[in-house]
């Protein structure tokens, strides 16, 4: 930055150079603070004292909360600690001959800084990129990697594969990895020994596995004996005992003998509860099953499928989001 120092600037032509890094901490700390991602990773090629700001958590975490807080969970925390340990042991991250280096990483989130130079220099006078340029467990790192599509995370994706019929009001594990370019992710399903894949998932059909219970291990249910009809659930079950459970959206409704008036329902004292899934016709197989409150365990067969663990829906986004995944026509 260059400011002229004269009163008339026709006759004196002297200047005085302002670094940016001249100016006070909190004015710049203020500046920082309002770069975007994009900014920040063009603003760390300047020099190294920016270079050292502009990675740090500081300015990173914001917009990590901000991007990925409602996707990324525990589940995922784990899985980047085991990426990161493995990219240690190969020695890869931070190789300037490897394509994902801190430089790769910047040009593929932001594809116009590619025209511009990260000559960094170092106390030798050499221009080199160092390892020490991005720390491996830095929330940089994390972004970049989740940005440029390499690093593939476990979440949750509501009606897998497009749609299909046959996941309708379902959610399921899956690996998850970002195309920055169209805004959406892909998808690869575990399903009976084979992985099935889906393309352009879109931001609304994933979310962050709201239990740490494996997709092969019986969920245990903590709210059975609080059961009553009109609550809200949703129920894992699986086609057979090899495949993985998904979670699958229900209700709690009235048993046969019940009339459903407030008044005389008993159906909160009974041992079985019964649960109704109304996204199917009232012909289907599917629509109802019952289950004992006082010593569930999973149940079912192979011709009807295996239900396990329930979770009792107490949150209204989550009711919501599954009301908003209703089909347009039920028989």
């Amino acid at each position: 930055m260059k400011l002229w120092s004269s009163e008339n600037p026709k006759e004196d032509h002297s200047t005085t150079s302002l670094s940016l890094l001249d100016l006070p901490e909190l004015t710049l700390e203020s500046i920082l603070d309002r770069l975007s991602p994009a900014g920040l990773c063009a603003m760390a090629g300047v020099c190294s004292e920016l270079r050292d700001r502009c990675t740090s958590d500081h300015f990173w975490e914001k917009h990590m909360k901000k991007k990925w807080s409602k996707v990324i969970g525990a589940a995922a925390d784990r899985e980047w600690q085991w990426h990161i340990a493995s990219k240690m042991r190969h020695k890869n991250l931070l190789d300037p001959n490897n394509q994902q280096s801190f430089l790769g990483s910047f040009t593929k989130i932001c594809p116009f800084l590619s025209r511009f130079s990260f000559k960094l220099r170092t106390e030798n006078g050499e221009n080199q990129l160092r390892k020490s340029d991005l720390p491996v467990d830095s929330i940089m790192a994390r972004y970049l990697s989740l940005e440029t599509g390499e690093f593939w995370f476990p979440a949750q994706v509501y009606n897998r594969e497009n749609g299909h019929a046959g996941f309708m009001l379902s959610c399921y594990d899956a690996k998850l990895s970002y195309d920055s370019k169209t805004d959406t992710f892909q998808a690869r399903y575990s399903t009976h020994g084979r992985r099935t894949a889906e393309e352009s998932i879109s931001w609304d059909r994933l979310r962050v596995p709201p239990v740490e219970t494996c997709s092969y291990d019986l969920h245990i249910s903590d709210s059975l004996l609080d059961l009553k009809p009109g609550d809200h659930i949703e129920i894992q079950w699986r086609k057979t005992k090899e495949f993985p459970y998904g979670w699958w959206y229900g209700v709690v409704g009235h048993m046969e003998s019940c009339d459903g008036n407030e008044n005389h329902c008993r159906c909160l004292y009974t041992d079985t509860v019964m649960l109704e899934f109304k996204q199917y016709p009232s012909s289907s197989r599917w629509q109802k099953t019952a289950i004992n409150r006082n010593d569930h365990r999973e149940v079912g067969n192979e011709a009807d499928g295996f239900y396990g663990g329930i979770r009792k829906l107490y949150k209204e986004e989550e009711i919501s989001m599954w009301k908003r995944l209703w089909p347009n026509h039920v028989e």
